[in-house]
């Protein structure tokens, strides 16, 4: 669909042939200015041109320093011409191996490729309608524009919120090994104090097993001192008899 430059990228929009435009020249229009002419068809064909430049303004480029400018068709559209729009979107579609579902940026500028082009072709029929469909592509865009803008915001917020989970988890994670450390620690003056505790005992007992003999070997000699008194006793008074 339309003509196309070495200058320009392609575009299912027509567009017509370029124009070599003067840089010295006041750029108060698009297009090549009409020879004057009191006919009413021709003024309306300059109005309408002029609606289809303020939709779908011209594509200027420079080249070997020359300014080129392109202005989009303002030929009525056939029934042809419509289905050859078709045949040329599926084409690209395919060329272009655009994603048939999905986010596709490759697909959508195809489609808002064509959806301009039918824009063209209703505004040259009929203004008004050409001018209710751009504001319905204006719409979609506006959109389409929202939703993007909350997709990337939700993006950006889901990485905050991952880098502030990650954060969180090498705090909780110094925070365990923290606590791993002081039980640890506990734990060895735990087990100092059991070993403690066990050779106390054990000073204990043998202590104890100490005076436990120490008392019975006294008693031992006490008994033994008691006997030898009684024994001296029972001696002395047998002879006093």
């Amino acid at each position: 669909m339309g003509d196309e430059s070495s200058s320009t990228s392609f575009s299912l929009v027509r567009y017509n042939n370029p124009v070599l435009i003067d840089k010295d020249e006041e750029k108060t229009s698009s297009r090549p200015k009409s020879a004057p002419a009191s006919a009413t068809p021709r003024e309306g064909r300059e109005e309408t041109e002029e609606i289809l430049d303020s939709i779908l303004p011209p594509r200027e480029w420079e080249e070997e320093g020359k300014l080129w400018r392109q202005s989009v068709s303002s030929t009525p559209a056939t029934r042809l011409d419509v289905m050859n729009l078709q045949e040329q979107l599926d084409l690209k579609l395919q060329q272009r191996q655009a994603r048939e579902t999905g986010i596709c940026q490759t697909r959508r500028e195809l489609y808002a490729q064509c959806f301009d082009e039918l824009i063209r072709q209703s505004t040259i029929n009929c203004t008004e309608r050409g001018l209710l469909l751009l504001r319905v592509r204006d719409e979609l865009r506006m959109t389409l524009h929202a939703y993007q803008t909350l997709y990337e915001s939700s993006i950006a917020f889901g990485i905050r919120k991952a880098l502030q989970a990650e954060q969180g988890k090498t705090d909780m994670e110094n925070y365990i090994a923290k606590l791993e450390e002081e039980k640890a620690a506990l734990e060895k003056e735990v087990s100092d104090l059991k070993i403690t505790c066990q050779m106390v005992e054990k000073r204990a007992q043998e202590q104890k097993i100490a005076e436990e003999k120490k008392h019975a070997e006294e008693i031992n000699f006490l008994k033994r001192t008691n006997q030898q008194l009684k024994a001296q006793l029972e001696g002395i008074i047998s002879q006093k008899k």
